[in-house]
C-alpha cells in the first residue's frame, strides 16, 4: 500500500497533517493539528494538482477569501482560518475541523421530523442570507451566490452550547456577481439541484439558490426528489427542470409550508421568494406553531392570511434611544425582550455619515476578563474597512451585577449579538442593525466566566478593574489591526478573537 506523502508534513511551520479526511473535485482535505495553538484540530484543503493553472489558482484564492469574510457574518458558514502555498507551489487553506453528518446521510438514514426540518431549513437560510446580501470584496460590495446548494454541502454538527448546528460547506464554486466577467456564463453545479436558469448558463442571482433550497426542502420532508428526469443526462435534467412540475408532497404538513416549497420550486425566478429573508419570515410562524402546539396538526391551524411575526432586525429597527442615556457618541450593552426571547445587543450612537461608512465592514469581537480585584469583562467590537479604518466599540460588563451576568450568559448561549446604530443628528430611532457572530470557544469562555464570577469576591472598586482592562485593550489594538488589515491586503490568518 502506497503511503500518502502528505501524512506527517508540516505546513508553514505550523499545521501538522495527520490523516486524509476526504477528497473531491476541487482537491483533498486533511485533518491536521495547529501546533501554534497547542494542537487544535483543523482541516487543511489542497487544490487538486489536475486543476493547477492560473485561472484555478485565482478561483481557489477567491474561495478562501470569500469563506473567511462570510464566516464572520454567519455561524452557519464554515470558518476559514488561514491560507498559503506549500513547497510544491500548491495552494491550500485552513478551516475549522467539523465532525458531524452531512444532510445527505441524514436524509438517507431516517425521516426528518417537522420541528427538525424547520430548524435545519432556518439555519441554512441564516447562512445564505448574508451571502446574498453581500460582502465587501476588493473594496466593492459584492453579492455572492453558492451555485451548488445540495444536502452533501450541508453539515450538521453537535455544538456543546448551541445544540444541533448547521454549517454550509464549499463556497468554492460560489459565483461573484460582477460586471464584465468572462466566466459569468459558465455552467457549474449539481444537475439534480440546478435551477432552470443555471441549466441555461445564464447569469445567476440569489433566486437560483432558492430553487435549489426548494428541492432540498422537499427532499428533507419526503426522502424523495420533487422532479425525476427520463434519463439522468444533462438533457434529461434540462427538460425536467424546465417542463416537469413537482410531484405532490404527500407528507402531512400545513398548506402554508407546501405553498412555500412549491413557490421556491417555481420555474420562473420572478415567481419564487425574491430573498431568503422572505423564506425566514414564512418559517417563523411555523416554528412558533411547533413550539406552542403538540405537533404538525397544531401547525395546520395557522391561518394562511395571518401576518408573519416581525423579524429580529425589524424589532431592533423599531427601538428608540433610552431616555436615561445622553444623546452623544457613546456605546453601551442592553438586553432586549422579544417574542423570540431575550437578545443581547450593543447600542452605539455615531454620526450619520459614520454609520453609512460602516455598513460594509469586517466585524471583529473579543472578550477580556479579570477576576481580581473585581470580576469585570471587557467586550470589544471593531468595525473595519480599508477606506475608513477601524471604529472601536468597547464596553464593560460587571459580572457581580445581575445585568452583567445575564448579558454574558446570553452572549455565550446565543453565539451572536445585534449592534444597533443611532445617528447623533437624529437620535430617536435606530438607523441600522448589524449582526456579529462569536467564536464557539469564546462562547464557552463567556459561560465559564459568568459561572466562576458568582463565587468570587471583590477586593476593590470596579473602576480599578476597568482601568486595568483598558490598559490591556490599548496594548492589543495594534495586534487586532494587523489581523483586520490582513482581510483587505492578503488573507486573514485568524479574524476571530
Amino acid at each position: 500500500m502506497i503511503k500518502d506523502p502528505n501524512i506527517g508534513r508540516k505546513l508553514a511551520n505550523r499545521y501538522q497533517l495527520i490523516e486524509l479526511a476526504g477528497k473531491g473535485a476541487m482537491g483533498q482535505v486533511y485533518r491536521a493539528e495547529d501546533t501554534l495553538l497547542g494542537g487544535v484540530t483543523v482541516a487543511v484543503k489542497f487544490l487538486s494538482q489536475m486543476l493547477l493553472n492560473n485561472k484555478m489558482r485565482d478561483r481557489f484564492l477567491r474561495e478562501a477569501t470569500i469563506c473567511a469574510l462570510l464566516a464572520e457574518k454567519s455561524i452557519h458558514i464554515v470558518r476559514v482560518r488561514d491560507y498559503g502555498v506549500d513547497d510544491n507551489d500548491i495552494p491550500y487553506y485552513v478551516m475549522e475541523f467539523l465532525e458531524g453528518e452531512n444532510l445527505n446521510e441524514v436524509i438517507k438514514q431516517q425521516s426528518i421530523s417537522l420541528p427538525r426540518f424547520l430548524s435545519i431549513t432556518r439555519q441554512i437560510c441564516l447562512g445564505l442570507e448574508p451571502a446574498h446580501q453581500g460582502i465587501v470584496f476588493n473594496r466593492e460590495p459584492t453579492q455572492i451566490i453558492h451555485r451548488d446548494i445540495k444536502p452533501s454541502n450541508v453539515l450538521i454538527v453537535q455544538d456543546p452550547t448551541l445544540g444541533e448546528l448547521v454549517k454550509i460547506l464549499d463556497f468554492g464554486i460560489a459565483k461573484l456577481i460582477e460586471a464584465n466577467r468572462d466566466q459569468t456564463h459558465s455552467f457549474m453545479g449539481t444537475l439534480a439541484y440546478c435551477s432552470p436558469e443555471q441549466m441555461e448558463g445564464k447569469e445567476l442571482d440569489n433566486r437560483s439558490d432558492i430553487y435549489s433550497l426548494g428541492i432540498m426542502m422537499y427532499e428533507m420532508l419526503s426522502g424523495e426528489m420533487p422532479i425525476i428526469p427520463n434519463t439522468p443526462s444533462f438533457g434529461g435534467w434540462y427538460k425536467a427542470h424546465h417542463n416537469t412540475p413537482p410531484r405532490p408532497l404527500k407528507q402531512p404538513v400545513t398548506p402554508a409550508l407546501k405553498e412555500l416549497i412549491l413557490k421556491c420550486l417555481a420555474k420562473d425566478p420572478n415567481l419564487r421568494p425574491q430573498s431568503v429573508s422572505e423564506i425566514l419570515q414564512a418559517l417563523e410562524p411555523l416554528e412558533q406553531g411547533q413550539t406552542q402546539g403538540s405537533g404538525p396538526a397544531q401547525v395546520a391551524l395557522q391561518k394562511l392570511d395571518q401576518p408573519p411575526a416581525p423579524s429580529i432586525e425589524a424589532i431592533c429597527l423599531q427601538a428608540t434611544w433610552p431616555k436615561d442615556k445622553p444623546k452623544q457618541k457613546i456605546v453601551f450593552p442592553k438586553l432586549i425582550r422579544t417574542s423570540r426571547g431575550v437578545l443581547a445587543t450593543l447600542w452605539a450612537m455615531l454620526s450619520a455619515q459614520d454609520i453609512a461608512n460602516r455598513q460594509f465592514s469586517t466585524r471583529y469581537n473579543q472578550f477580556l476578563f479579570l477576576t481580581t480585584p473585581h470580576p469585570m469583562l471587557l467586550w470589544i467590537t471593531v468595525l473595519h474597512n480599508r477606506e475608513f479604518g477601524p471604529r472601536w466599540l468597547p464596553c464593560y460588563l460587571d459580572l457581580k451585577t445581575s445585568l452583567g451576568q445575564k448579558l454574558a450568559r446570553q452572549l455565550g448561549e446565543a453565539g451572536s449579538y445585534r449592534m444597533l446604530f443611532f445617528a447623533v443628528e437624529d437620535p430617536h430611532k435606530c438607523k441600522h442593525v448589524m449582526t456579529s457572530t462569536i467564536d464557539p470557544a469564546q462562547c464557552q469562555m463567556l459561560l465559564n466566566w459568568a459561572n466562576s464570577s458568582q463565587g468570587l469576591s471583590s477586593s476593590a472598586q470596579p473602576q480599578i478593574s476597568k482601568t486595568m482592562l483598558k490598559r490591556e485593550f490599548e496594548r492589543l489594538k495594534p495586534q487586532i489591526l494587523i489581523k483586520l488589515e490582513a482581510v483587505h491586503t492578503d488573507f486573514p490568518s485568524n479574524i476571530s478573537g
